[in-house]
């Protein structure tokens, strides 16, 4: 009988997600044994994956060991790779924190997306540097049956196209990836996020995330939706010098982006582990690798 693998389940604002500890990355991970695990009726269940991989351990981020122990390898719930995942990126200190890896205060996480800061506050909010915000000028267009919408195009170290519509409604049920076009723009795919306002510098998203569908939260998401409003209200943090504040509504909840002069942002939510376990090590390994 194959030893059992460790795992917990955790989410940011309802995204959530299965971890598997493995410091010294020794467990194999195909897509197709991640697609099986974060299936919701014959696995654990997920938006994604988190693997915890010492960033010395793992060929990717062996150049960001210097700067952050901990890396991030993150994956989609169909099992492919994404950047980043901002929600994860708080579900992943969270898990540092209750390993004892880590204490209250300042780390850093190393992602696909560069080295993440990170600040796990008394009150148990935890705020994540997201870096800047990519702003390329190709737009897109973005359809829902008949309607369409153009569409900001902002990358957060992975793509994003925002649209601001009426009414949430208007985005469907997002079981399948809205059409965008032209489809050059976004070569690999695109989280869409379709956005309304709520009131002063206060907007609500649904979102369809590439390779999960909809789900509860995108915390890059909500960082890419607080900067396309920012500049569609006539904000801009590095030419004001002031810094600008969004409160962005989820499924899942509610989290905070503030977008300084430097052009850094930073997002403030929630992260809660609320199981662990094991996994069947030869359940995982029956499962087709094709």
């Amino acid at each position: 009988m194959s030893t059992p693998i460790a795992f917990l389940k955790g989410h940011g604002t309802e995204n959530d997600f299965v971890i598997v500890p493995d410091p010294e990355n020794t467990i194999d991970l195909p897509p197709a044994a991640v697609a099986a695990l974060c299936d919701r009726r014959a696995g654990i269940g997920g938006d994604g994956l988190l693997h915890v991989v010492r960033s010395a351990a793992h060929p990717e981020a062996r150049s960001m060991a210097a700067e952050a122990e901990w890396f991030m390898d993150y994956r989609n719930g169909d099992g492919s790779v994404a950047e980043m995942c901002g929600n994860g990126v708080r579900v992943f200190a969270r898990y540092l924190q209750r390993a004892g890896h880590v204490t209250e205060g300042d780390l850093a996480v190393a992602t696909r997306g560069g080295v993440k800061t990170v600040h796990i506050a008394k009150d148990g909010d935890i705020t994540v540097g997201m870096g800047k915000a990519l702003l390329p000028e190709d737009g897109v267009t973005v359809s829902v049956g008949e309607r369409s919408w153009p569409a900001r195009n902002v990358n957060m170290g992975n793509p994003h196209a925002v649209a601001f519509v009426e009414d949430l409604a208007h985005a469907g049920d997002l079981y399948a990836p809205p059409p965008f076009s032209p489809a050059s723009v976004y070569p690999e795919g695109v989280n869409v996020e379709f956005v309304v306002d709520r009131g002063p510098r206060h907007v609500a998203l649904r979102v369809h995330e590439r390779g999960s569908g909809e789900t509860r939260s995108c915390g890059t998401g909500a960082c890419a939706v607080a900067v396309a409003a920012a500049r569609r209200d006539g904000a801009d943090p590095a030419t004001t010098g002031t810094p600008v504040t969004y409160t962005v509504d989820v499924p899942g909840g509610t989290l905070v982006i503030t977008e300084r002069p430097d052009g850094e942002i930073e997002m403030t939510g929630p992260a809660v582990i609320v199981a662990e376990g094991e996994i069947d090590a030869d359940w995982l390994q029956a499962v087709p690798r094709g």
